[in-house]
């Protein structure tokens, strides 16, 4: 009971830090001009750095996958369009709307991967995820409209960099799986990062455009970096020492949920109740999933 509870608790704080750090990114790009490439570049750059070093210390086989060209490839395919992409698609997200808002419709991605899994297999969707999809299409119809049909609630851009965060997301869980049974969640995890982040820098031109930011500033810059990636990160990973994958998806869904409370609190973004019900029916496909997997184990979600 004793690691169950650790378990939780690392679960936990991976998502809420997360959520926390989408918080922290809007505030930055509402009071400085700092740029998402900029600062999702360092992100990864230094939260990867932090990874393989952590990896280090745990005589973790950092080197390995680099021992093998097609995986090495596979490596490098995953940092550009798994890790880069989720992580710029968000933070734009984040920048043209707010932490909230690219949070939720990030957790499409659910719905997104019964979608991938039902069209290339052929076999026909289950109860359960025919009512996921359409709780989640209902869910992000009352989000982007909020009840309002004549008017969206959010830039049209906005909504478009959230739905490509699902993507992103989606990309992110399917792509890896096999690099991290065959080398670890760690080392995968911290050199996806870190050729993710050398793409953005120099690839996108990130490096122009380094700004000018108070203390303040940079602390916050430090947070995102520190608590809301490497160690958001490495608590969900050891999480799954202790409780099993789907208990930890299912806690993934506090992620959203502290971004929206942290922005109403400080941030003072504002939902109405139709958006707060969307937002329910998209996390809810979450649980419902959750549920699902419980009462018949032996299917693969």
């Amino acid at each position: 009971m004793q690691k169950k509870t650790v378990g939780l608790i690392l679960a936990s704080a991976g998502p809420f830090l997360w959520g926390s750090s989408g918080t922290v990114a809007q505030h930055l790009f509402d009071t400085t001009a700092i740029s998402p490439l900029w600062l999702v570049a360092v992100r990864m750059l230094v939260s990867g750095a932090l990874l393989i070093g952590y990896g280090v210390s745990r005589h973790l086989p950092v080197m390995a996958v680099f021992h093998h060209p097609q995986a090495t490839l596979k490596l490098i395919l995953f940092s550009l369009f798994g890790m880069a992409g989720v992580q710029l698609t968000y933070f734009m997200a984040i920048s043209t709307g707010n932490a909230a808002m690219a949070a939720i419709l990030q957790f499409l991605s659910p719905v997104m991967i019964i979608v991938y899994v039902t069209v290339t297999t052929w076999q026909a969707p289950s109860k359960v995820d025919v009512i996921s999809v359409i709780s989640a299409i209902i869910g992000t119809f009352l989000i982007v409209t909020e009840g309002q049909l004549h008017s969206l609630a959010l830039p049209v851009v906005a909504i478009v960099w959230g739905v490509l965060a699902a993507v992103g997301a989606t990309v992110y869980t399917l792509m890896p799986q096999r690099l991290l049974t065959g080398y670890g969640a760690t080392p995968i995890v911290g050199w996806s990062m870190l050729i993710g982040g050398a793409f953005v820098l120099i690839g996108t031109g990130a490096w122009r455009h380094a700004p000018e930011l108070t203390w303040t500033a940079w602390g916050q810059v430090a947070f995102v970096v520190i608590f809301g990636t490497m160690l958001a990160y490495l608590f969900f990973l050891q999480s799954l020492e202790f409780i099993l994958p789907t208990t930890a998806s299912v806690l993934g869904a506090i992620e959203p949920l502290s971004a929206t409370i942290l922005s109403v609190l400080f941030l003072h973004v504002s939902f109405n109740w139709v958006g707060l019900i969307g937002a329910l029916l998209i996390v809810g496909v979450t649980f419902l999933q959750f549920a699902a997997s419980r009462a018949n184990p032996f299917v693969p979600k």
